[in-house]
């Protein structure tokens, strides 16, 4: 049998575990195996450059139960650490590319289970969005604790069924970076009443009968830039700042 798939799981493993590979194509290069050391370095483990059985057992692992810093294992020494745990394995804005792969690419469609309609033309409905094929899973799980929370006009009323993007390759505002929209790993909601300068309790979003919507969001790792920074209360991301 190729040993193929199972250094693609390797690699990927590695990876949502906070020590990168680079391109998740099965080539155990140099970039492999240097994570593959950090990891086993990190966990205590002998430093054997190979996925011994130990190393697969530790792999195994739910990666929301490491926390990272500088994209790799630490101990938890203070409560920043304790919030990367409870936050999951999504990655840091500065290491997006190596965990998510090429702008624009890796993407798939998710159902919204409520009527959603474009934000800047409410005649076009829209209930299926467009996310990166890693964070999809987490985003349908969201949706439907959402769906459960509200009701038809509740969802109107906070703004929920108001879509303001999702995929969207191109920089930050006023910046040379990619913004996180490239990657597909980002949505806006209800953008009119949400705009990007605006703080709380201007903006919808900030509001009391919001809060459930993002502890959804919060539960599964995704963060939202309105309660981390007070601006941009529209945006919810699959990264931490």
């Amino acid at each position: 049998m190729s040993r193929l798939p199972f250094n693609k799981w390797l690699q990927s493993r590695l990876t949502s575990h906070g020590f990168p590979c680079g391109e998740i194509d099965g080539d155990i290069g140099p970039k492999t195996n240097h994570a593959l050391r950090r990891f086993q370095k990190a966990r205590r483990l002998s430093v054997t450059s190979r996925a011994d059985e130990a190393t697969i057992a530790a792999l195994r692992e739910s990666s929301s139960k490491v926390s990272f810093e500088v994209g790799g294992f630490i101990p938890d020494r203070n409560k920043d650490d304790q919030d990367d745990k409870r936050r999951g394995a999504f990655p840091r804005q500065r290491d997006v590319m190596s965990f998510y792969g090429a702008v624009g690419t890796g993407q798939t469609r998710v159902e919204v289970p409520w009527d959603m309609v474009l934000a800047w033309d409410t005649d076009i409905p829209c209930r299926t969005i467009t996310l990166h094929e890693k964070v999809a899973p987490s985003a349908e799980r969201v949706f439907q604790k959402i769906r459960g929370l509200y009701s038809n006009n509740e969802i109107k009323a906070v703004g929920l069924n108001l879509f303001g993007g999702s995929l969207n390759v191109r920089r930050m505002r006023g910046g040379s970076r990619y913004s996180m929209h490239s990657w597909g790993i980002a949505i806006d909601f209800d953008p009119i009443r949400n705009q990007l300068s605006w703080k709380r309790p201007q903006a919808r979003l900030s509001h009391d009968d919001a809060v459930p919507f993002w502890l959804a969001w919060e539960a599964e790792g995704w963060l939202s830039l309105g309660r981390a920074k007070n601006f941009d209360w529209m945006h919810v991301q699959a990264a931490r700042l």
